[in-house]
């Protein structure tokens, strides 16, 4: 695909990979998204944590862990927790953060969500984190956390919902498409819920919860196309002006609210 990135603070046209594209905003974003208190305060957190239910003689594994946030989360509540991330500057993150938490019991991994270099079931509790909208095959990468999950354990998967009108869906995308390159598409939440299914799980557990921000804040903070903030900042307020995300969002607002929901399933004990 041809796309326009941004490498050390300049911008330039190439054809790169999507991976490239995630390398590249995620290598940008790392002081700021490790730092975001929209994504990172305890109560964003506690719904994964609930949903995943953690014991202390438990191991847990984060796919595409970004700045560590999940994994030190859980690493007071088990045994051993791993953290995956295909961007070295978000580990250097996570690695920070263990150390400033002084937790003895974490490991960090730079590997591919697709390819996870453990063996079949050697985690009982699997999660991933806002990370599926960036994945050009979720669910291949579904499958990768269930074949590393234990019969027993719990796969949790917790991301943004687009919304069910396919108008607004493509308007969402759009605009997240254009705020962050790197992203895929956002999915709506029965083609969440269908990653299960046909992963021959039981229908998953759902709790929704929303992510809000200051939309100047959320403009100033992002690496759009060509650095466009403007046309971001408009983008943004179309989407509120039309309700685009169902969530009853007014015009002339400031905050942008995201639908987010957490989704999980206990693996059949000799699947």
């Amino acid at each position: 695909m041809s796309a326009q990135i941004r490498v050390g603070g300049s911008s330039a046209a190439s054809s790169v990979s999507h991976d490239d594209l995630i390398r590249d905003q995620f290598s940008c974003q790392a002081e700021l998204f490790a730092r975001s208190p929209e994504l990172h305060g305890n109560a964003q957190l506690k719904p994964l944590i609930d949903a995943a239910r953690p014991q202390t003689h438990e191991a847990m594994i984060d796919l595409a862990c970004g700045p560590g946030t999940v994994v030190t989360a859980f690493a007071p509540l088990v045994r051993r927790a791993v953290g995956v991330d295909a961007t070295e500057a978000m580990l250097d993150k996570a690695r920070g953060l263990a150390r400033e938490k002084r937790l003895d019991n974490v490991e960090w991994c730079a590997s591919s969500v697709y390819a996870l270099p453990f063996d079949d079931g050697s985690f009982d509790i699997v999660t991933c984190r806002f990370a599926f909208h960036h994945l050009q095959e979720p669910a291949r990468a579904f499958a990768e956390m269930l074949r590393v999950c234990r019969g027993g354990g719990r796969v949790v998967l917790c991301d943004g919902v687009a919304p069910t009108d396919p108008e607004k869906a493509a308007a969402f995308n759009a605009t997240e498409r254009f705020r962050d390159p790197s992203t895929a598409s956002f999915l709506s939440l029965s083609a969440l819920l269908d990653l299960f299914a046909q992963a021959g799980l039981s229908a998953p557990a759902t709790q929704p919860f929303q992510v809000i921000y200051a939309i100047e804040e959320l403009v100033a903070t992002s690496f759009p196309v060509d650095d466009d903030r403007v046309t971001l900042r408009r983008m943004i307020e179309e989407l509120v002006a039309n309700d685009a995300l169902e969530v009853g969002t007014k015009p002339g607002g400031t905050q942008f609210i995201f639908p987010v929901v957490v989704l999980s399933a206990t693996k059949p004990p000799y699947a």
